[in-house]
């Protein structure tokens, strides 16, 4: 059972990213999707969450706007499209898999994901 992150890099400010959360040994159909990030010297917080179907998404206030989350189940990933990017968007990335007793029940409290990715590194230079 392993999620691949994957995408990340180093983009000017304004420019755009596509990451994505590969999975395997598992369905992604089976749950729904969180993406994090974690600055350094800041705390994890939740950035982007989809549900088991696709028909909701919910952003964290300040990418709303500028990130779309989608997913692809035929290639069991699910992407994170991130545009318009700012400095303060520079932090590694980390998606995570809900457990699926906890099904599209929308939230970022890690201890509901039972599995991580090993996380992409986006840097946004000014």
């Amino acid at each position: 059972v392993q999620l691949q992150a994957s995408g990340g890099g180093l983009v000017q400010a304004g420019g755009s990213l596509r990451l994505s959360c590969a999975a395997s040994g598992f369905s992604t159909e089976d749950h729904s999707i969180g993406w994090f990030r974690q600055a350094p010297g800041k705390e994890r917080e939740g950035v982007s969450y989809i549900t088991i179907s696709g028909e909701s998404t919910y952003y964290a206030d300040s990418v709303k706007g500028r990130f779309t989350i989608s997913r692809d189940s035929a290639k069991n990933t699910v992407y994170l499209q991130m545009n318009s990017l700012k400095p303060e968007d520079t932090a590694v990335y980390y998606c995570a898999a809900q457990a699926p007793t906890y099904r599209d029940f929308i939230t970022f409290n890690p201890v509901y994901y039972i599995y991580w990715g090993q996380g992409t590194e986006v840097t946004v230079s000014s």
